[in-house]
């Protein structure tokens, strides 16, 4: 996968796009095409990186960038009238069109502020290189799917009530990874690894347990503190909210288990929705 992030016109180091980075539901054709797919991704995504990224005040390094990747003897700009400002990132594959044994056409995620896009790339191989064959395609990637409303919950008042201390006591030492504090909130033989302190507990917003027996899978509502990782900016102060702990709100699927009057946890993972 290539993750770029870009601020003000400025690309950070891109890591390697592979294959095997790829998001669920990307398609790459079988390699039994003689064609390597998984280079051609890789470099069909940095050149992605490169002609998407163009500033009119500075036309020259888009032109350096774009050198390694467009044939000999090509127009500089590869299409780009040298005007504007364009910046974008968070590139991964889409889909990989082979053609024959040296011909594909690659298609990249890339995202440029609000907007999403897909940029299919026609891909030449010969003798271990590629270059780009022709003038790439800008599509539109979607917006947001329609989510439809979740069926109304049953609540069991009863075991919220119980499982809110019980599940207090328990985020607390999860975000500490405090193997011994965790071990009076997990079944037994049950071992959960922590944040190990990199998150604090803010809040437990919301429990929702589903009326059952002993057993039962529960969603659990929480936010998170974490602390800033970035660096102070000459004459910040402690007000400054970029340099105070930022808060997420997360949502858990839990197995708990009811042993005597307390409840301990199975297993956590993901909600599928928050519940409400």
């Amino acid at each position: 996968m290539i993750i770029v992030i870009v601020v003000n016109g400025v690309r950070a180091p891109i890591e390697r796009f592979t294959q095997g980075d790829q998001p669920a539901g990307s398609s790459v054709t079988p390699t039994s095409s003689g064609f390597p797919e998984a280079d051609a991704a890789a470099f069909a995504g940095q050149f992605a990186a490169a002609y998407l990224v163009f500033d009119g005040k500075n036309p020259d390094d888009r032109a350096e960038r774009l050198k390694p990747f467009i044939p000999e003897g090509e127009e500089r700009q590869f299409g780009w009238n040298g005007f504007g400002r364009m910046s974008a990132g968070a590139f991964q594959l889409s889909n990989v069109e082979v053609l024959d044994a040296q011909n594909a056409v690659v298609t990249v995620f890339a995202q440029s502020g609000a907007q999403r896009w897909r940029l299919s790339v026609p891909v030449y191989y010969s003798n271990g290189k590629f270059v780009v064959s022709g003038k790439p395609a800008l599509l539109p990637a979607g917006g947001a799917a329609g989510l439809p409303l979740s069926a109304q919950v049953e609540h069991d008042d009863t075991a919220e009530n119980e499982l809110r201390p019980q599940l207090e006591g328990f985020f607390k030492a999860y975000a500490a990874g405090d193997a011994t504090q965790l071990q009076r909130y997990v079944a037994q033989g049950v071992t959960l690894d922590g944040f190990d302190g990199r998150v604090t507990l803010a809040d437990l917003k919301s429990v929702s347990a589903p009326p059952g027996g002993t057993s039962r899978e529960i969603t659990a509502v929480v936010v998170w503190n974490i602390a800033t990782m970035a660096t102070p900016t000459p004459g910040a102060t402690p007000t400054d909210p970029a340099a105070q702990a930022g808060g997420l709100e997360q949502a858990y699927r839990l197995t708990v288990e009811k042993q005597g009057d307390n409840w301990y946890i199975k297993d956590i993972r993901g909600a599928v929705r928050s519940a409400e």
